[in-house]
């Protein structure tokens, strides 16, 4: 069963690789989505899988990558996957 899910991950997430390692993880754990960074310095990530793929990004996204010194990660869950997601793209 597919699910999906937005998250808004902010702290120290932008300018630290954060958008593609968070890709990178996603491929790895066969999400598919987005990750972009918002005007107000925090990342929006939207991902689409199995609920434990997404449940285990969840988990990644509170650490990052090394640089990262990320705050809080808010989730919501999403009742119809996005239109068009086949592969995990950073904006």
């Amino acid at each position: 069963m597919m699910a999906a899910a937005r998250f808004i991950v902010s702290g120290k997430v932008q300018g630290v690789y954060y958008r593609a390692s968070t890709r990178d993880h996603a491929i790895a754990l066969g999400v598919m989505g987005s990750a972009r960074n918002l005007d107000d310095g925090s990342v929006e990530v939207v991902a689409v899988g199995t609920g434990n793929a997404i449940s285990e990004l969840e988990r990644w996204l509170w650490q990052g990558p090394p640089s990262a010194k990320v705050a809080d990660v808010c989730r919501e869950e999403l009742a119809v996957a996005p239109n068009g997601v086949r592969d995990f793209v950073t904006g």
